[in-house]
């Protein structure tokens, strides 16, 4: 797991910890000292901590202008025990939410284990932004993941889509590119 690095192609357009509105602004990286841990193994320091010891983030881009921010996760999404999408609205997603972000793309083909608790913060994220015409999307889940996340009926309030290629593309490209799979949705 040390070598999997957060997403970094996109660093030239964007970085969290020189992002004045970001809650990771004004962070520092040490590409040397391994401290946080998924499952005892530890991961690459570049990983944002964000009160999860399980699960761990990447804010890869915030466009405030098109309201859409992207941010890839890696390890066990752990609402059970952990209470892991309290720890990532309150301490995330509110942040974004205060700067008019309404579109959320949570990259998570590195999520290895999905624990489900309650709703409540999946409803109460989704109401935050359904008046504005925003969508949260969950690209490239592993499908046993998908299994207990679908299972615990999320899906209602997380769109679970496929895009193998997205590190081919700029940010504003996946972000159109889910955005037009989204209408077909609703259209189709």
């Amino acid at each position: 797991m040390q070598d999997i690095e957060p997403y970094d192609n996109w660093q030239y357009l964007y970085t969290s910890e020189k992002d004045e509105y970001s809650p990771f602004y004004g962070r520092q990286y040490s590409e040397f000292e391994f401290s946080n841990t998924v499952y005892n193994y530890f991961i690459h320091p570049l990983w944002d901590e964000f009160g999860s010891r399980t699960l761990y983030l990447k804010v890869l881009m915030a466009d405030y202008e098109e309201q859409y921010v992207i941010i890839e996760l890696i390890g066990e999404w752990n609402d059970a025990i952990e209470n892991d999408i309290m720890n990532l609205k309150r301490d995330v997603i509110d942040e974004f939410l205060r700067l008019g972000i309404t579109k959320f793309i949570l990259i998570t083909e590195n999520v290895l284990n999905f624990h489900s608790s309650d709703d409540c913060y999946y409803e109460e994220w989704h109401e935050d932004i359904n008046e504005e015409g925003g969508w949260i999307v969950s690209l490239n889940m592993p499908s046993q993941t998908q299994y207990d996340f679908i299972k615990a009926r999320l899906h209602n309030y997380i769109e679970l889509i496929d895009i193998p290629s997205w590190r081919t593309m700029k940010p504003e490209g996946l972000f159109s590119k889910i955005d037009n799979i989204l209408l077909r949705r609703l259209n189709g």
